[in-house]
């Protein structure tokens, strides 16, 4: 095998270990983002990591997603309309670890609708994950680091 092929796969699995790590969670599943729909029962039985993504399916002419704080949360109060999330598919890239708070920002729907998910993403600053996934991660990154430096070693004597 030539020396960039083998750089080249050892680059790869080292990359795709990092990717399959991270999950996209699609907001409320095939309902999407909507009125009348329970995003703390949805929310409750799936891990939320730093690296993963919120995806916010909805129909943008009734429906918008901002980020708030707890406070703005409770009060279902909304930042100035020009901070809203508006396009209907909405992804957002969890970066930090800690509570996190949205709502939709049209009529009634955050205050009366239950238009309104409250996560927390485990992180930095954040409770630590299972110890299942928690060694599972560990495992795959450790793998990925001893597969790259062995190819890198092979490559070099080869």
């Amino acid at each position: 095998m030539a020396p960039s092929h083998v750089a080249f796969i050892a680059i790869s699995m080292v990359l795709f270990s990092s990717v399959a790590m991270a999950a996209d969670h699609i907001v409320g599943d095939e309902k999407g983002w909507t009125i009348n729909f329970n995003y703390t029962q949805w929310a409750q039985d799936k891990v939320f990591r730093v690296g993963d993504n919120l995806v916010f399916n909805y129909d943008p002419s009734k429906h918008n997603v901002f980020k708030v704080n707890g406070t703005l949360f409770q009060s279902c109060t909304f930042p100035p309309a020009n901070e809203a999330l508006s396009t209907g598919k909405d992804i957002i890239q969890l970066k930090t670890g800690g509570r996190k708070w949205y709502v939709c920002g049209v009529a009634d729907h955050c205050s009366a609708r239950q238009m309104k998910l409250v996560i927390t993403v485990s992180g930095e600053g954040a409770p630590a994950p299972s110890p299942t996934s928690n060694a599972h991660s560990t495992v795959s990154s450790v793998f990925g680091v001893v597969v790259a430096a062995t190819v890198a070693i092979a490559t070099i004597f080869v």
